[in-house]
């Protein structure tokens, strides 16, 4: 059993995720006959779990094709682990359902919320971070492990706001959280640069403060670039663009305190050719081999 109240001893990172250390990719229906076709040379994919959650049809043909040939990972974006209210437990049987079915290597959710009573929001919230936020969730966290019978991966979140009442800072949060779940950590290299320069926050300060000895994956994304009401630079997590540089730089930051540890690159808007993708995971690839990665 996961008991919150308990700090829970650390994991190693083959029980928090068991990813092989190398690079993956997000997998989009319009890339499913190509990857069949080609057998692209990729440590593992990735797809949301919400997508899967039906009985059968042609994502779950393709999927299982896949299955056959590369280790998956799922990730969750409807659980709501950070809402007031109760999780969904229909929606957690779904999830339990599609793991036994696929066995994949690893799960993992948000540090957000998304519903209030019987509204869902189609978004990812963020929360304030004070003790009653923490118990509540690190009891959802528990009751998604004990129904799964495994550790989920919890991901730090892109914010743009921040809460007065918060008493705790976002890696003081995370790192009691996993401490006390004992859960893993999806490091979103991304969300780590999107929210510091919205906070005007120092990218390598928060990323040390992380408790980095339970990250069991890595996400790299891209970001749309505005401005706020002041004129400061708004950094927008939409996954909608190439890796930008910084992300890249820090992400070989992360390595140097990590070592190598699995890594996707997420790409959900204006999806490019497979190429494209291709090439990033494998810029990803020779990093995580400098890192000391296996071929």
């Amino acid at each position: 059993m996961f008991i919150h109240n308990e700090p829970v001893p650390p994991r190693t990172r083959a029980a928090l995720g068991g990813l092989p250390p190398r690079a993956g990719l997000g997998l989009k229906t319009g890339h499913l006959r190509e990857v069949l076709g080609t057998r692209p040379d990729l440590g593992f994919f990735e797809v949301h779990a919400e997508n899967y959650m039906v009985d059968g049809g042609p994502f779950h043909h393709y999927l299982g094709l896949i299955r056959e040939q590369y280790p998956l990972s799922l990730h969750g974006v409807g659980l709501s682990i950070g809402a007031e209210g109760p999780l969904d437990v229909q929606h957690l049987q779904r999830l339990k359902t599609l793991i036994e079915r696929y066995q994949p290597q690893s799960f993992s959710e948000h540090l957000a919320w998304s519903s209030h009573g019987p509204v869902f929001l189609n978004d990812l919230l963020p929360l304030a971070y004070d003790a009653p936020t923490l118990d509540r969730v690190c009891a959802h966290i528990d009751q998604v492990q004990n129904t799964l019978k495994r550790p989920m991966l919890l991901e730090n979140p892109a914010t743009y706001l921040g809460f007065e009442r918060s008493t705790l800072d976002e890696p003081a949060f995370i790192a009691e959280v996993v401490r006390r779940s004992g859960c893993g950590l999806l490091l979103d290299v991304n969300n780590v640069y999107v929210s510091c320069v919205n906070h005007q926050r120092d990218p390598l300060a928060y990323l040390d403060a992380l408790p980095l000895h339970a990250v069991g994956e890595i996400h790299l994304a891209g970001f749309a670039e505005d401005a706020d009401s002041l004129g400061d630079r708004l950094l927008i997590d939409d996954h909608g663009a190439p890796i930008d540089g910084a992300v890249w730089a820090l992400y070989q930051q992360a390595l140097e305190r990590t070592g190598p540890v699995a890594t996707l690159i997420e790409r959900d808007n204006q999806v490019p050719a497979f190429n494209v993708l291709l090439a990033e995971a494998q810029q990803a690839e020779t990093l995580l081999l400098r890192a000391g990665g296996q071929p």
